[in-house]
């Protein structure tokens, strides 16, 4: 389903956003909070995703503050308008020991950490850093604190990253933290997006996937994490 600014009216809704590629991200290197520039090929994929989203009318946007995220998010936010706002809250997982290195080196220095995190353990920290329920606390706070002051029927868009928005849904979803590993990461470029639920009678609002790693024909999906 892909839905447009005029079915937005009656509800909030948060679009999660992954960054463009990197050179990084083209030869299979775990990022995670090293500050790594969009490659040209990352900056055309912002371009273009940019003119698909700003037709969903967002009023509001947020971007993790390394220059990948940020970068994207100010494609969006010379079409729109908007500002954006750096929150560190939306970064991508901190990986300690990992960053910067293949996956295949990951695996054949640290293989039973690296096991356990491809198997979606929940709590196994990334090169020692960050668990992903570590990740997924902090996503969900920045991102409700700044869809508290959306209006109903409006949009936020977060840049983030695409470890730190996969654990950043499970955790608003409220997913119990060993079923996590059932959500696939989320391509460069590409997008999700969740939709409020309304939960009556003094409940607890609840988030709703309604789209998952949805992005342009033009761009590959390869949704690695880092």
């Amino acid at each position: 389903m892909r839905f447009g600014a005029a079915d937005s009216a009656g509800v909030r809704r948060i679009i999660f956003w992954r960054h463009g590629r990197t050179e990084w991200n083209a030869r299979g290197l775990f990022q995670g909070q090293e500050d790594i520039p969009l490659d040209e090929v990352g900056r055309q994929q912002a371009r273009e995703a940019a003119a698909e989203l700003a037709h969903l009318a967002p009023a509001r946007l947020i971007s993790s503050d390394l220059a990948r995220a940020a970068d994207t998010a100010n494609e969006l936010a010379s079409l729109t308008g908007l500002s954006v706002h750096l929150d560190a809250r939306v970064r991508e997982t901190n990986a300690g020991e990992w960053q910067g290195l293949a996956f295949a080196d990951i695996a054949a220095r640290f293989p039973a950490d690296q096991e356990a995190w491809r198997g979606g353990d929940p709590e196994v920290r990334a090169g020692g850093a960050e668990s992903r329920v570590d990740v997924g606390q902090r996503m969900a706070k920045g991102t409700l604190d700044a869809a508290a002051g959306l209006a109903v029927g409006e949009t936020l868009v977060v840049a983030s990253h695409g470890g730190a928005i996969r654990a950043g849904l499970a955790a608003l979803m409220g997913l119990p933290p060993h079923l996590w590993s059932s959500l696939s990461g989320v391509s460069n470029c590409h997008w999700s997006v969740l939709e409020e639920l309304d939960g009556g009678a003094g409940l607890p609002t609840r988030w709703q996937l309604i789209e998952h790693n949805v992005g342009l024909a033009s761009m590959p999906s390869t949704p690695l994490e880092g």
